[in-house]
């Protein structure tokens, strides 16, 4: 079994998930291939598109999407696919806290060999969607497939996109880097070749508000998904025992604010030349017209780390909370609620490395003798990796939820504090 990832670009890499995509354009080499405008530049063109999220987020992101209004939504491992217009791609975009990356689909066709790959590639339009003066970067994932290497699939496939622009236009565009102005991503498995078009550009959780970050900080999708899960609507406080750089307490307070995530951003697909500025500033308008405002202290964030907490507040003012998230110097220990009810969070280091559980199992003793001295009628709840140093809190969970923290396996536990 092979299962490598490439992305045409030195020192990097990208995981993408297997994509199940619905109803894909089907094109061969010999197959007439249509112009960008059949593909992109119809507003109401029906685009096939697979959101990327955190594994054990796909059901979350699907509701997500059915509450932009696209039904379509199909979760499946590692993500969710969907049909949409070029205002559902825009709207999801903006508005989706799970989603890493979204991809909109431009081909798929069988790809055994070289020539295959190189032929259903070059087939697609890519005059229309790409010009000399604009530059592009590939991405690739490979499993169960007979081409094995993929850094040779990525060189392979911009070949043939270059050569296509080439023939066009009589000069080819350059690969970029770092920012590329359009990001191509390949996918094969068991001898299926997809062409996506990478709408977002760079990865959905630069949410443009963090600019500084500590040594382990926690994306700002799985931060997201976790305040989620919790059920946490902004009615009642929510404090982030262990909050590091304020992840968690930054994407409490958007949810809570109904601000959009992406609002800070900039998006692969404003490089497009079918993008439509006019119906994007008018998403972006409305959405900011529904913003409201925090009360202040509903979201706190507690951390030792005066380091880390002058990171959070450079975060949150960044994020335009400034002022509407109290920060607080002090250990988890010093926590007392405020309020009959709330929401207590927190992401404890896991002991990854030798010898670090004999130090955390004090913690984890810590984190459960909070929980019950101090936070009757609340709701406690854990995202670790190391669910034996979890056993160390010593109450029973509730609930679990599997998510996964990069590569990492976690759970989320829930405990119902009476």
């Amino acid at each position: 079994m092979n299962n490598s990832k490439h992305i045409l670009r030195p020192g990097k890499r990208n995981i993408m998930p297997s994509i199940n995509v619905t109803e894909p354009v089907k094109l061969s080499p010999h197959t007439k291939t249509p112009s960008a405008s059949g593909i992109l530049k119809h507003e109401d063109k029906e685009l096939n598109c697979f959101a990327a999220v955190p594994r054990g987020a796909e059901e979350f992101a699907a509701a997500e999407l059915g509450l932009l209004g696209i039904s379509s939504a199909k979760p499946g491992k590692g993500g969710v696919s969907f049909i949409t217009h070029r205002k559902g791609l825009y709207s999801a975009n903006l508005w989706l806290r799970t989603a890493s990356r979204i991809l909109v689909q431009l081909s798929q066709f069988p790809c055994s060999s070289p020539k295959e790959l190189y032929d259903g590639t070059f087939a697609l339009p890519w005059h229309d969607i790409i010009t000399p003066e604009m530059t592009l970067s590939v991405d690739c994932s490979l499993r169960d497939s007979a081409l094995t290497h993929s850094g040779f699939v990525a060189l392979k496939t911009k070949d043939a996109v270059v050569d296509r622009i080439r023939e066009a236009y009589g000069r080819r565009p350059n690969v970029d880097t770092n920012s590329p102005d359009v990001r191509i991503n390949v996918h094969l498995h068991k001898n299926v070749c997809t062409i996506s078009l990478d709408s977002s550009g760079e990865s959905l959780d630069r949410r443009g508000y963090r600019l500084e970050r500590n040594e382990a900080p926690l994306r700002e999708t799985l931060a997201a998904t976790v305040v989620a899960l919790t059920g946490w609507d902004g009615s009642m406080p929510l404090a982030d025992l262990m909050c590091g750089s304020g992840t968690i307490p930054v994407e409490a307070a958007l949810l809570a604010t109904a601000t959009p995530p992406g609002l800070q951003r900039r998006f692969g697909f404003q490089n497009w030349l079918d993008f439509d500025a006019s119906l994007w500033n008018n998403l972006c308008e409305e959405a900011k017209k529904g913003i409201r405002t925090l009360p202040v202290g509903v979201v706190s964030g507690y951390d030792l780390d005066s380091k880390a907490l002058s990171i959070a507040r450079k975060n949150s003012a960044m994020a335009g909370l400034e002022g509407r998230i109290h920060f607080f110097h002090t250990a988890m220990q010093e926590f007392r609620p405020d309020g009959e009810k709330g929401i207590i969070i927190l992401n404890p280091p896991y002991g990854k490395r030798l010898g670090e559980e004999d130090d955390l199992r004090e913690l984890y003793c810590q984190i459960g003798d909070v929980m019950k001295k101090y936070c009757r009628g609340w709701t406690g709840y854990v995202l670790t990796g190391n669910l034996e140093l979890a056993k160390y809190i010593g109450l029973k969970a509730s609930r679990r939820f599997v998510l996964f923290n990069g590569a990492i396996e976690c759970r989320l536990l829930k405990y119902d504090l009476y």
